[in-house]
């Protein structure tokens, strides 16, 4: 029995997800995130960049949900809630940290690649989303495994690895962060922190995704525009300094900067580092996000509305409050290449540099409102997940939520590299499921994109007919999209 102690079985985890990591990190998704997000940017001819505007757009046109739905911009918010968390303050940091300034350029790459990944895996979500037994849309990425692919079994191990991971472990991740920036600033202890963050999450959990997206709708903007005028502050009282910085992104990245040579691996180290906390953050490709794009009444009534809201979701996460974090950190002067600093710790040294014992508070109170809205916009989605595998009742719902907030509290006093390898683990597994599916569903991404702008261009409004895709009859719920909602008929 010696051999089956706690801390043997610790260890035994401790190896698997090493492994798991080793595998998937450094030979799957690495190349395979880059590679998959170069595929639909060359198969949508570049729609990321030939139609950036219209990404705007169908955001700014949004209406209102109805009872089947939530609107657009809820569905953004809320997605932006789970994005936009630890991945952006200490993601960031240690992406610096452990792949050199570089490993920011490989955050954008991954960013803009990914904003098409994002768009084709949110499009299906959208496609092939059902009803649940309250009358409420429900999707993403199982749902266009099972539906689409006709392979329910890859489906459900999605769901799964959905659940462990944004139900139970990246809770743990964020509330690590909250807990560490709150104990640093205020003196509060870690266990209290934890306490407080369950209860405070569980009042608006238990309230359902609905309950979520008002609170995301008002929550999430406010952070995000709070976080990026301070950063454009400290970007214009140090405007001598940018070009420099951004120099040192860019050089670093191919290994002519000498500042690259501080970190162990050089361009290696920064391309891995960078790919991986860049998918941490904006989780194209992760198959996370279809699934609050699947919940939204599009608006206009396609599925490709929906995609496009959701690949400006990745522009604004990494393109804009990334590159915010990394910007604040290298002007700072506290960074220094290979050195050994907590994520969160090296982001509030920077804060303190610029605007003194106020900013290293500021990044507490930023921290709090990104990893406690990601913490309730995570729900959101493994609330899909239990709706496909059959336990999205009352009871299979409060049971998810009261283990995810079981998460909150261990993750508050957990270490930091415990929590990130678990969560890079599972978020490669789901990755790697994820990107095999819209690969396989490509060609209907590519005819849905042409059918959308085939009718902007004549000047109409584009809106879905069934009668178009005789090849998914049987596939999608016709009523959906002949019917939006309670508004009435579409065609």
């Amino acid at each position: 029995m010696e051999n089956y102690t706690p801390e043997a079985l610790l260890n035994g985890f401790v190896a698997i997800v090493d492994f798991l990591n080793n595998v998937l990190w450094g030979y799957v998704l690495v190349y395979g995130l880059l590679a998959v997000g170069l595929f639909f940017t060359a198969r949508l001819a570049f729609i990321q960049f030939r139609h950036f505007p219209e990404f705007f757009r169908v955001v700014k046109g949004s209406r209102a949900g109805d009872k089947a739905g939530i609107s657009p911009l809820q569905a953004l918010t809320v997605s932006l809630a789970s994005r936009v968390g630890t991945g952006n303050l200490a993601g960031v940091a240690v992406a610096l940290t452990l792949g050199g300034p570089g490993a920011i350029f490989w955050m954008w790459m991954v960013a803009l690649v990914g904003m098409a990944t994002a768009y084709s895996e949110s499009t299906l979500a959208q496609l092939y989303k059902i009803r649940n037994e309250d009358g409420q849309y429900r999707g993403g990425p199982a749902f266009y495994m099972a539906r689409g692919l006709g392979l329910p079994w890859m489906g459900a191990l999605f769901s799964i690895a959905l659940i462990l991971s944004f139900g139970l472990i990246f809770n743990a991740v964020q509330a690590n962060s909250i807990a560490g920036a709150t104990e640093e600033v205020f003196g509060f202890g870690r266990l209290w922190i934890g306490i407080a963050l369950a209860v405070l999450a569980g009042v608006i959990v238990f309230g359902g995704i609905r309950s979520i997206a008002r609170v995301a709708e008002v929550v999430v903007p406010f952070m995000a525009v709070a976080y990026l005028l301070v950063a454009l502050y400290i970007c214009i009282v140090n405007y001598a300094e940018v070009p420099g910085a951004l120099w040192t992104i860019i050089a670093s990245a191919f290994g002519l900067e000498e500042a690259a040579g501080g970190v162990t691996g050089g361009v290696m180290a920064a391309l891995l580092n960078g790919v991986k906390r860049g998918l941490f953050s904006n989780e194209a490709g992760m198959g996370s996000a279809p699934n609050i794009a699947a919940v939204a009444t599009p608006q206009p009534h396609h599925p490709s509305s929906q995609g496009l809201v959701q690949g400006l979701g990745v522009f604004i996460d990494t393109l804009m409050i990334c590159t915010a974090t990394a910007l604040m950190i290298i002007l700072s002067g506290v960074y220094t290449p290979g050195q050994e600093v907590d994520g969160i710790t090296l982001t509030q040294n920077a804060l303190a540099a610029h605007l003194g014992d106020w900013g290293a508070t500021f990044i507490a109170i930023a921290i709090f409102f990104f990893a406690f809205t990601s913490i309730i916009g995570n729900l959101s989605y493994a609330e899909n997940a239990m709706t496909f595998l059959g336990a999205g009742g009352r009871i299979g719902m409060s049971i998810i939520r009261v283990g995810a907030l079981a998460m909150v509290i261990w993750g508050s006093i957990e270490s930091v590299g415990t929590v990130f390898n678990a969560a890079d683990a599972s978020m490669g597994l789901m990755a790697t499921l994820n990107l095999i599916a819209i690969l396989l569903l490509s060609g209907t991404v590519v005819k849905l994109t042409k059918d959308y702008f085939a009718q902007k261009k004549t000047g109409l409004e584009p809106t879905f007919d069934n009668d178009m895709y005789p090849e998914l009859r049987g596939k999608v719920d016709a009523t959906i999209w002949t019917m939006s909602g309670d508004i009435g008929p579409r065609r």
